[in-house]
């Protein structure tokens, strides 16, 4: 849930809003789980306070911008807007619907491999798989974060290029959003890689069991292992939609998260259990990044035919 729209040039608060929610959901998950003994509901009500925040903020952003002054007739729904805005929309909708699919998949998966495992079957230890997954994929959307707020800040200006006939600039810009991407990705995965024990801290962990570190250090550096390819295959993905290739798109994002992404987060814990499931992530981006190999060549020649026939 992400309502916040950039109208009045100022992205400061449009940024604070949507981390203002992430950070309340990462702090008050630990709280409300290990500190109040709520569990699964403590992280489920963290999720809501944290979304219920952010949609504050945004409603109040909105109704102050400077340039744009929101009436009451505003709000009433049109048919043909509703119908271009759903048109549009189709390929982030069935992304998020993706996701969804995958993360149930995910967490049905630890709760079913964690209570057969021998320390996370016993019952002072049943929440810790759980929560600690739920740790890791916070970073993992922070980090997702500023890759999507990244590339889909190369929207409009793929849209106008690519319009006027410059396809030499979207070419260009597109390398370079791989690049920045990229970067972004192996900054994320130096830190899962080298200091997961100080990450867990920051997430409020450090009085908990060994078992709890133990298996958080061993989340971090699974899960996120490939970080960087996720970095890049999201940036296709926004890409993509930006050029008006909403199949592809829409096909790229299906094949990861429910091919990919449910496929083998439902195979791999048959052959290794709890572990399995923190497999699932890597391998998901590992093939989902073959698939983005064969879509960047693609572009990069479709950019370069278009380039010459305009020539």
């Amino acid at each position: 849930m992400n309502p916040v729209i950039r109208a009045d040039g100022n992205p400061k608060f449009a940024m604070v809003s949507t981390l203002a929610g992430a950070v309340t959901n990462i702090i008050l998950d630990p709280v409300f789980i290990f500190c109040f003994r709520w569990g699964m509901m403590g992280a489920a009500v963290a999720t809501v306070i944290g979304q219920i925040l952010t949609a504050v903020l945004s409603v109040w952003y909105i109704l102050h911008m400077k340039i744009i002054k929101p009436r009451g007739k505003d709000f009433r729904l049109s048919r043909r807007i509703c119908g271009r805005t759903l048109l549009l929309g189709i390929t982030s909708f069935l992304s998020q619907l993706s996701l969804v699919a995958a993360m149930a998949a995910i967490n049905n998966m630890i709760r079913k491999y964690g209570a057969m495992d021998e320390i996370f079957g016993q019952p002072q230890y049943e929440q810790i798989p759980m929560a600690v997954v739920g740790i890791v994929m916070k970073f993992f959307q922070i980090v997702i974060s500023i890759v999507v707020g990244m590339a889909a800040g190369c929207i409009p200006i793929v849209g106008f290029n690519k319009g006027a006939g410059k396809n030499s600039r979207v070419r260009e810009l597109f390398t370079k959003l791989l690049i920045a991407e990229a970067a972004v990705g192996a900054v994320a995965f130096l830190l899962v890689e080298c200091f997961p024990k100080q990450l867990i801290m920051i997430f409020g962990a450090a009085n908990e069991s060994s078992y709890y570190t133990e298996f958080a250090v061993r989340a971090f550096r699974i899960y996120l292992c490939m970080i960087i390819l996720a970095c890049i295959n999201k940036a296709c993905f926004i890409f993509l939609q930006a050029m008006g290739k909403a199949a592809a798109s829409t096909m790229f994002s299906m094949i990861r998260e429910v091919v990919f992404g449910v496929g083998f987060a439902l195979l791999l814990p048959v052959f290794f259990g709890l572990d399995g499931v923190l497999y699932s992530m890597p391998v998901s981006d590992v093939l989902t990044f073959v698939v983005a190999v064969v879509l960047i060549y693609r572009t990069y020649g479709e950019l370069g035919e278009e380039k010459r026939t305009a020539i």
